[in-house]
């Protein structure tokens, strides 16, 4: 029995699904394997899931970079009401909060933590990194990191320093696009 098969029983107890879509199970079973992945899917092709899926079934915590707002805050929701717990941290929210939400990521409280990348300037929070047990970083909306991408954001540059501070995860990028040139500068990105 192949590990995505053992994830099945978690895909129907969380998401209501007997069964995957296509290209689902290739990149959760390179994230099982604890391989660095690129995931390629057109929007609503299921990404989210091939790093979700796997954060339940890993110890320790899964950090998400996404660079929306609105996005992170509907994918938490969801995640918390089909029993995943999840939080964000971003600019809706007090620095007090926000150390809060690291303390109880530190403490085990949540399976997946979102993170806005510009939170990546604040040397403060990457040293807090560190006390994360951080098992998968996944990098949503991944062609932001290329400068041959549609939206370029800076901030995502600093992502290999982030992932270094996490110890050095497995990563899994995702994008609905990705030209050669864009994938290849991801790829470059992230080493």
């Amino acid at each position: 029995m192949s590990d995505s098969e053992k994830l099945l029983p978690l895909l129907e107890k969380h998401y209501g699904f007997s069964s995957f879509r296509r290209g689902q199970v290739e990149a959760i079973e390179s994230v099982l394997a604890k391989r660095d992945t690129l995931v390629i899917m057109p929007t609503g092709g299921g990404k989210s899931l091939c790093y979700q899926l796997p954060s339940v079934a890993l110890s320790g915590i899964t950090l998400v970079v996404s660079p929306l707002i609105a996005l992170m805050k509907d994918q938490v929701d969801s995640l918390n009401k089909v029993g995943i717990s999840a939080t964000l941290i971003n600019s809706t929210i007090s620095p007090d909060e926000a150390n809060q939400r690291l303390e109880e990521a530190a403490a085990g409280v949540y399976k997946i933590l979102y993170i806005a990348p510009e939170r990546f300037y604040n040397s403060q929070f990457t040293t807090k990194l560190h006390t994360l047990k951080v098992n998968l970083f996944a990098i949503d909306e991944a062609h932001c990191i290329s400068q041959w991408g549609h939206d370029f954001r800076p901030s995502y540059r600093r992502l290999g320093d982030a992932i270094e501070a996490c110890g050095r995860p497995p990563v899994i990028a995702l994008t609905a696009t990705a030209t050669p040139e864009v994938r290849e500068d991801i790829i470059n990105q992230l080493n």
